[in-house]
């Protein structure tokens, strides 16, 4: 733990310091859950964990969600119910933490804190089972596959929200970076959302040597990737965040030949659904012209993977207030710029208000999504304890 105080109110200081007691268990749960990674829908082992822990607490489980979604069931009263969910998926990256319990499985690793992530609802869970402080329902979400692999829309498609209805949900991710045990949320809109794209282009194969006899497919795609760019630059309005990035060009496979195809990836990301879709309709029309003008053809296609992430304004107030009762208002910050990296949660606070915060994992904490990056075991008690107190001032006696 750190210097900073563990509670500025006597009434709630049972929950911080209560979980900072389970942290030695809690710590060995996140690091079985970092030695074994597993990646985007296939979390069977985590899933199996989770749902272990939950029955053992007493809380109702249901398990194959969405694939290997659980959703673990919690009722006290007959009040309402509010969901709070997390993330089980790793990364396909080889760690190099060096750590004693780092990933047993070459190729994947934790480098995200999903391993966090989970162990930190755990320990909400586990907590609110033994106290009960709450009338109404809450629903302990945890779903596969939130890193570009449809996770969260799965589990909706699945019936998630009909099974299990929910009145707001609530979120959390690790911050690199920032101090331990310091939290910060962005007001309206939090997170970009993010589409990948694949545009194929045909030409006509031929010699290198005689290009007039040829239809040069790489000679378009480089003058596609320029032309991209006026999407943002002459499209979208300046004061609305936006970027487009083609960071791939793949084509042929011999210094004398022009191949008859050629391929460019990428990534839009945008603040606003609007935005997004108006970037979509702008780059088929750019693609369609500019291939066009070089006697080739092409097709585009566009994959919206992540939402853009909104917090609704009452939820959003509600947990930066529950922040400050453990931690103290000097250390959250409630005006957190947007970030333009994507999350799918938003595809669940589309359906339903909510609101995501993000948790300081320590000053000199690696980068997510490196291959040095680890989730910092001194941030559980502070994340499972924020997410008791949303549910506590949600459907508690002091809603």
């Amino acid at each position: 733990m750190t210097d900073i105080p563990l509670l500025v109110s006597s009434q709630n200081e049972p929950v911080l310091k209560r979980l900072a007691e389970w942290q030695p268990e809690l710590t060995a749960i996140r690091r079985d859950i970092h030695a074994n990674p597993e990646l985007g829908l296939d979390v069977p082992r985590t899933a199996k964990l989770v749902a272990e822990r939950l029955r053992a607490w007493g809380i109702e489980v249901h398990e194959g969600i969405g694939g290997h979604g659980v959703v673990g069931v919690l009722r006290n009263g007959n009040g309402p119910a509010i969901g709070l969910r997390a993330d089980m998926d790793a990364l396909p990256m080889q760690e190099e933490t060096g750590l004693a319990y780092a990933s047993r499985t070459p190729g994947r690793m934790h480098a995200c804190g999903h391993d966090g992530h989970t162990t930190m609802l755990l320990g909400a869970a586990r907590y609110l089972a033994g106290t009960r402080r709450f009338n109404g329902t809450v629903n302990f979400i945890f779903q596969p596959g939130e890193e570009g692999c449809g996770g969260a829309l799965a589990m909706l498609d699945d019936g998630l929200l009909e099974r299990f209805p929910c009145e707001a949900l609530f979120g959390m991710h690790n911050a690199p970076g920032s101090p331990l045990g310091k939290f910060a949320l962005s007001p309206g809109a939090a997170m970009s959302g993010g589409a990948f794209f694949d545009i194929t282009v045909w030409g006509k194969e031929g010699h290198g040597a005689r290009p007039e006899k040829a239809i040069d497919p790489v000679l378009t795609a480089c003058h596609l990737s320029v032309a991209l760019q006026s999407v943002v630059s002459r499209n979208v309005p300046p004061l609305d965040p936006a970027v487009l990035s083609v960071t791939q060009i793949r084509a042929g496979d011999a210094y004398n030949i022009i191949p008859s195809t050629a391929v460019l990836s990428g990534t839009v990301r945008a603040l606003r659904r609007e935005t997004m879709d108006m970037m979509e309709e702008a780059m088929r029309r750019v693609v369609q012209g500019t291939a066009s003008a070089f006697g080739a053809t092409a097709d585009m296609d566009y994959r919206l993977i992540f939402a853009p992430l909104m917090n609704a304004k009452n939820e959003a107030r509600e947990l930066v207030e529950a922040a400050r009762e453990l931690v103290g208002e000097e250390h959250v910050n409630d005006r957190k710029l947007p970030a333009a990296a994507s999350e799918d949660f938003s595809f669940m606070l589309e359906k339903v208000p909510g609101a995501y915060i993000h948790l300081g994992n320590g000053e000199d904490s690696p980068q997510v999504h490196t291959v040095t990056y680890d989730f910092n075991d001194g941030a559980i008690p502070y994340g499972s304890a924020l997410f008791a107190r949303i549910v506590e001032r949600r459907l508690g006696n002091d809603a």
